[in-house]
This record gives structure tokens, C-alpha cells and sequence, in this order.
């Protein structure tokens, strides 16, 4: 193997490496999306049972989104949270005398990650949207499929390197062209569903939303995974190809 293509080929396993490690990050956080908003009286009965609301299994995507809007609320993939006054009663726990803000988390069920969108969030008889309902699915299902593709290359190249060989990194490099296109895919329906929604529901004056770091770590993962593959493809060509002219050259 020539220099120039395992250089080639350690450059790749690093770039992978890097954007598995941020892909991971980001699917196990909760910072995809972060709202700001005033501090909240903590006292009213009003507010109590929004929280309650909210980590009940059964609240839908209005009443959880109002919530996420007044309690400066964070989303990731699989949970979302929200910071609240430690003097709440919260799952039953003891009322305390502190007035400390902590953050209160619940995961999305997968019957939630499976529900369908309804034209006005929140109403059941407005019919179904099935433009948010799909990109709500692809969001949280694909950065997996990415996760997935990337460990399977991972063993492909690793193969390659106990072979010695630098053929089956073609395989590895489109495998990690499909990761990157599924990451890509993932953000973009992301950010989609997210404008959407705030088509829908209108943010509350003073209060302010933006992408948070657990989404621009898959944002950086796309294109590492695309360099990879890029790096992955040329030197398993290349390299098969010096190899086809210096065997016809022999024989010549």
C-alpha cells in the first residue's frame, strides 16, 4: 500500500471517528432546540398544572409546546425539558422552602414519536398533517439510521485493515455517503418541522427560540462523514487502479 493512500486512509478513520463521536452526542442530548423566555411566577395553580401536563404521557403537541414556551424548554430527539422552580411539586415530591430553577426532563414515548400531526396542534378533529407527521418520523429515525451505517462501514474497515487492503474501503466510503445524506436529511427535516410548528403556534411575546448545540453537532457530523467518504472512495480507487497500470505494466 502506498503512502500517499494509507495517509489517506487514517485522515478518513479520524474524520469518522470524530463525526460517529458528534453523531452520538448529539442523538443523546437535549439541546436541539432551546426557547428563552421571562422568568414565570411560580405560585399559581395555573402553572402547577402545566407542569403536571407536561410529564404526563398523555400530553400532546400543544400542551407540551406551550409549556416548553413559558419554562425556557430545551428538545432533543427523545426527551424534552424545561427549567422550573425546585419549590413545585413534581411526580409527588415534597414541596421544598428553595427557589432555585432545575430541569425537569421526560422522554418522548414511542407512541408520541409515532403520533400523527394534526393540522392545529392540539385539536383532533382538524385532520391530520401529514407533511409534520413524516418529517417528525424522518427527524429522530434517521440520525439512527446514520449512527448505524458509519458502525457498519466501521467494521467493513476494519476489515480492510487486517486484509491489508484497501478494496473494501470503497464499500466503507459509500456507506458513509449514505450516513452523511441521512444526517442531512435529518437536520433539514428538523429545521422544517420546527418552522412549521411555529407556523402553527405563534411564539408568546418576549420569548425567543434558536438551534441549540446537540443540533449543530449533527450539522458539523454531515459534512465529516461526507470528507470521510470522500477520502474512503479516492484512496481504494486510486489505489486499485496505480495497482491494475503497474500489473499491466509487468506483464508488458
Amino acid at each position: 500500500m502506498d503512502n500517499r493512500f494509507a495517509t489517506a486512509f487514517v485522515i478518513a478513520c479520524v474524520l469518522s471517528l470524530i463525526s460517529t463521536i458528534y453523531m452520538a452526542a448529539s442523538i443523546g442530548t437535549d439541546f436541539w432546540y432551546e426557547y428563552r423566555s421571562p422568568v414565570q411566577e411560580n405560585s399559581s395553580d395555573l402553572n402547577k398544572s402545566l407542569w403536571s401536563d407536561f410529564a404526563s404521557d398523555e400530553a400532546d403537541e400543544k400542551t407540551y409546546s406551550d409549556v416548553l414556551f413559558r419554562y425556557n424548554g430545551t428538545m432533543g430527539l427523545w426527551r424534552r425539558c424545561v427549567s422550573i422552580p425546585q419549590n413545585v411539586y413534581w411526580n409527588n415530591q415534597e414541596r421544598t422552602e428553595s427557589f432555585d430553577v432545575v430541569t425537569r426532563c421526560t422522554s418522548f414515548t414511542l407512541n408520541e414519536q409515532f403520533m400523527a400531526k394534526f393540522v392545529e396542534p392540539g385539536n383532533h378533529n382538524t385532520g391530520i398533517d401529514l407533511l409534520r407527521t413524516y418529517l417528525w418520523r424522518c427527524q429522530f429515525l434517521l440520525p439512527f439510521v446514520s449512527l448505524g451505517l458509519m458502525c457498519f462501514g466501521a467494521l467493513i474497515g476494519l476489515c480492510a485493515c487486517i486484509c491489508r487492503s484497501l478494496y473494501p474501503a470503497i464499500a466503507t466510503g459509500i456507506l458513509h455517503l449514505l450516513a452523511g445524506l441521512c444526517t442531512l436529511g435529518s437536520v433539514s427535516c428538523y429545521v422544517a418541522g420546527i418552522e412549521l410548528l411555529h407556523q402553527k403556534l405563534k411564539l408568546p411575546e418576549n420569548v425567543s427560540g434558536e438551534f441549540g448545540w446537540s443540533f449543530c453537532l449533527a450539522c458539523v457530523s454531515a459534512p465529516l462523514q461526507f470528507m470521510a467518504s470522500a477520502l474512503f472512495i479516492w484512496a481504494a480507487h486510486t489505489n486499485q487502479k496505480e495497482y491494475t497500470l503497474m500489473k499491466a505494466y509487468r506483464v508488458a
